[in-house]
């Protein structure tokens, strides 16, 4: 009897060993696929704006969706430290968040900075808000920086980057020789196979004239398809002409407007 008990045991602990060896791998398997509730929508604004820079789109936007999305902007400090004004509504799902940096200049290394600066901001945001998801959109310099901090810290924050709007966004700078690439689109290029493989990327250029939108050349918007090619889960370029069109007009120009309806807000 005291042998059958034994084997019975041991049995029943063998019996056992598969499904503790699978309750890890379903928690990693549930914690890959878990969606917040919350799912906002950045917004980086390029040098020389501020963290209001797209008050007036927000509003366009809130007028052509049916449901008002609540408005969060934040300064971040050359210090690191944040500063708010707006909210974030109550049971709003896709807020919108506007993150701008106190130092807001031009200039390769102060893009740089500003694209750790904006990693701490993500950071503190994310453990405020509780977000594990999120769509973005940046104008000229901020595509850069979302660019830049998809390629080097999402990684370690453990969220998922949905879908990535960059319109005018000068990935090789103000160069309009194609045959020259700037030290920036280098360190892009080099990190663009860190880029998360389920984004969706839409790239807009701004056309006032046959080369560019008046400040950023065609060439240098164009590039952003040798960084996101064959690296995200989809990749489309559009030009837009006509009325404001150039480069300061282009985040409320109209169809810009319809396409981040379309294709950016849920």
């Amino acid at each position: 009897m005291k042998r059958r008990g034994l084997f019975l045991l041991v049995l029943l602990v063998l019996l056992c060993v598969p499904g503790f060896l699978w309750q890890p791998h379903q928690a990693a398997t549930v914690r890959a696929n878990y969606r917040s509730y919350l799912d906002p929508i950045i917004l980086v604004p390029g040098s020389s704006a501020t963290q209001n820079r797209f008050n007036a789109l927000v509003k366009e936007l809130n007028h052509e969706t049916p449901k008002t999305h609540s408005l969060l902007r934040v300064e971040v400090m050359t210090d690191g430290t944040l500063k708010y004004s707006g909210t974030l509504q109550s049971g709003d799902e896709h807020p919108f968040i506007v993150i701008g940096f106190q130092n807001h200049h031009d200039g390769y290394r102060n893009i740089l900075k500003q694209a750790q600066w904006f990693a701490t901001a993500f950071k503190q945001l994310q453990a405020t808000y509780h977000f594990n998801h999120f769509s973005a959109m940046g104008h000229s310099n901020g595509g850069l920086i979302l660019t830049l901090f998809l390629e080097d810290d999402l990684a370690a924050t453990h969220a998922h980057a949905d879908r990535l709007m960059t319109i005018a966004t000068p990935f090789n700078l103000e160069e309009a020789d194609p045959d020259v690439d700037t030290p920036l689109f280098k360190r892009l290029e080099s990190g663009r196979k860190r880029l998360p493989h389920e984004l969706v990327v839409y790239s807009i250029a701004g056309s006032k004239t046959y080369t560019g939108d008046g400040i950023v050349p065609f060439d240098s918007v164009n590039r952003g398809k040798y960084l996101f090619q064959d690296q995200v889960k989809a990749f489309t370029q559009i030009t837009v002409t006509g009325a404001n069109a150039n480069h300061a007009d282009l985040p409320e120009n109209q169809q810009i407007v319809g396409l981040i309806c379309q294709d950016i807000l849920p």
